[in-house]
Parts: structure tokens; C-alpha cells; sequence
């Protein structure tokens, strides 16, 4: 449970602001059909999240857990920096509008998705907690929680958010998970 928890609680706040999430506020923008760009934004994620957590899982079995626990743990205070530094998106993601906006949804997201801090915390996590399913659930989850209001109220949303305060409270909380991994709290590595 508690992979699942953190999961979805670090990839909501890493994904405020993101380059995705205004992804998210283009599409609803320009074609106004939430229904299909959720479930867009839902497969893209799924499928990029279980492709990450699959490497996470992987490392595990050929890194030592001294190393990895390093790693990890530098990972994740690297990962509060890069949070730290708001996204850009281009407006030409949306362009790929020959398969509906469902197909377009799909396309720009897992491609915005390849390397993206959410994508890498995704492989983090499935590393630290050795658990593929609750942190490709929860890093999905969080994923929604973050873009389902942003294609529901357009840029309305970016407008009543503070995405300063937003990525500073994500910052800190991958800061805390460095260190504590670092630390080898709760001795899980």
C-alpha cells in the first residue's frame, strides 16, 4: 500500500505544472472533448508507466542495492531540482491530428512522457519498492489526479494554482525521499 500511496502522491505533485499537464490544458483548449483526452492521457500513461516501472523492476537484478540505494537516493534529489524548473510545451505537440483526439491524446502524451521527471520517478520507485503494479497504479493515478482537472476547467485551473508553491512542496517531497533513501531508512534496499 505504501508504494502505491507515494507513488500517486509524487507523481500528482511532480506532474503540476509539467510540460504534460499543459499538454493537457492545449488539448482541452483546442478541441473541448474531455472524454477522449482522458482516456487518451489514461492509456499513454499506463502504457509509458509500466515500461518505466518494467526498467525500475530490472535494474534491481543487476545493480547491487548499495549502488542502488545511491543511486536511488541521488536520483530523487536530482528529481527535486529538475521539479523545481517549470516545463515549456510546444504548441506543435497537438498537431498529429489525423487520428482523432483520442489517437492525438495518446500520441503526445507517452511522447512528452520519454524522460520526463515523471517517467524517471516511475522508474525510481519501481526500483526502491520492488512492486510493479501498485507503482504503475499510483504513478497512473497520480498522473489523473493532475491532468483530469487541468483538460476539465482548460486554463482556467493554471490561473488559480500556484505552481511555484506546487513545485516547491514536490521538490521537497523528492528531496525527502533522497535522503531518506540515502539514509537507508526503513532499510527497503
Amino acid at each position: 500500500m505504501e508504494a502505491f500511496l507515494v507513488s500517486t502522491g509524487v507523481v500528482a505533485l511532480g506532474e503540476i505544472g509539467d510540460k504534460t499537464q499543459l499538454l493537457a490544458l492545449l488539448l482541452a483548449a483546442r478541441y473541448r472533448r474531455p472524454v477522449p483526452i482522458i482516456l487518451g492521457i489514461l492509456v499513454a500513461t499506463l502504457v509509458n508507466h509500466a515500461m518505466a516501472a518494467a526498467v525500475g523492476a530490472w535494474i534491481t537484478t543487476v545493480v547491487s542495492k548499495d549502488v542502488l540505494r545511491w543511486v536511488l537516493g541521488a536520483s530523487f534529489v536530482l528529481m527535486a531540482g529538475w521539479v523545481l524548473v517549470p516545463d515549456k510545451c510546444d504548441e506543435k505537440d497537438t498537431k498529429a491530428c489525423r487520428w482523432g483526439v483520442f489517437g492525438t491524446t495518446v500520441f503526445t502524451f507517452f511522447l512528452a512522457e520519454m524522460g520526463d521527471k515523471t517517467q524517471l520517478a516511475t522508474v525510481a520507485l519501481a526500483a526502491k519498492y520492488f512492486s510493479l503494479i501498485p507503482v504503475i497504479a499510483g504513478t497512473t493515478l497520480g498522473m489523473l489526479l493532475a491532468d483530469i482537472p487541468a483538460v476539465l476547467l482548460g486554463d482556467k485551473a493554471a490561473t488559480r494554482i500556484s505552481l511555484k508553491l506546487v513545485r516547491g512542496i514536490a521538490a521537497a517531497i523528492f528531496a525527502i525521499l533522497g535522503v531518506l533513501v540515502l539514509l537507508n531508512v526503513g532499510n527497503r534496499l
